[in-house]
């Protein structure tokens, strides 16, 4: 995912919730249940709700199950940081 121009990183959710628990490691971000995938990732700015969506929707391609994707932050592009505060 974070191969995406849209993608900033993956996201786990406020607690952590949004993981997968494999033997000796968690990845972070990709939560793979019998019945449905959740995916959470930070956004990269400007890319919209709706294009974050179709880029990862695109990358993850059909699967045998819902795939549910959670859109936990927005990060910025590096120019946009520059903020200057006077006193």
């Amino acid at each position: 995912m974070t191969a995406l121009p849209e993608v900033a990183g993956l996201h786990e959710g406020g607690f952590g919730e949004i993981a997968t628990l494999l033997p000796g490691r968690r990845i972070p971000g990709v939560r793979i249940r019998p019945d449905e995938i959740t995916i959470g990732v930070t956004g990269r700015y400007p890319a919209t709700v709706t294009e974050i969506n179709a880029a990862v929707r695109a990358a993850v391609g059909p699967r045998d199950r819902p795939v549910h994707l959670r859109i936990g932050d927005i990060a910025l592009a590096a120019s946009a940081v520059a903020i200057s505060i006077e006193e």
